[in-house]
């Protein structure tokens, strides 16, 4: 699925959209898994981790912890909390909400070479990171997801 709008446009995603899109993520990993665990890339990976551990039937989550954000300005990569995961991540399915420039990525790419890589939306700067999307957005999209939301 393809999202497409026009330049520097704000795109709010509610939960149902949410749920949606990770279910379209979740079938088309059942066709690629069985996985062994899912990492979470914190604070986005959290949610559809959770979601995709439920539509999968997986109980080992993890996380790996990385900041690139201060509000919507990209900064340098911070790993905040790098867990001492051991192995290369063959069987495992690293999970993240959006691939925007992929820098992300790319570090835990690196860090677990053998993963396999998912992400509920990607952009084009940051597919190349990504095994399985859900929904391709364009690079000028902002994204609101629902837990960014003031209610």
């Amino acid at each position: 699925m393809t999202y497409d709008y026009s330049t520097n446009q704000t795109l709010t995603i509610d939960w149902l959209t949410f749920h949606r899109d990770v279910a379209i993520l979740a079938d088309a990993l059942r066709t690629l898994g069985p996985f062994d665990r899912i990492i979470a890339i914190a604070r986005g990976g959290l949610v559809p981790a959770a979601l995709l551990a439920r539509m999968l039937d997986l109980r080992f989550v993890d996380t790996v912890c990385l900041s690139s954000y201060d509000d919507k300005v990209q900064r340098t990569l911070e790993p905040l909390l790098l867990k001492s995961i051991e192995g290369d991540g063959a069987g495992w399915l690293v999970v993240d909400d959006l691939a925007d420039s992929g820098r992300t990525l790319h570090m835990v790419r690196r860090m677990l070479p053998k993963a396999h890589i998912a992400t509920v939306y990607a952009k084009p700067e940051g597919a190349p990171q990504v095994d399985t999307v859900a929904v391709s957005v364009e690079q000028s999209i902002w994204l609101v997801f629902p837990w960014d939301q003031d209610v």
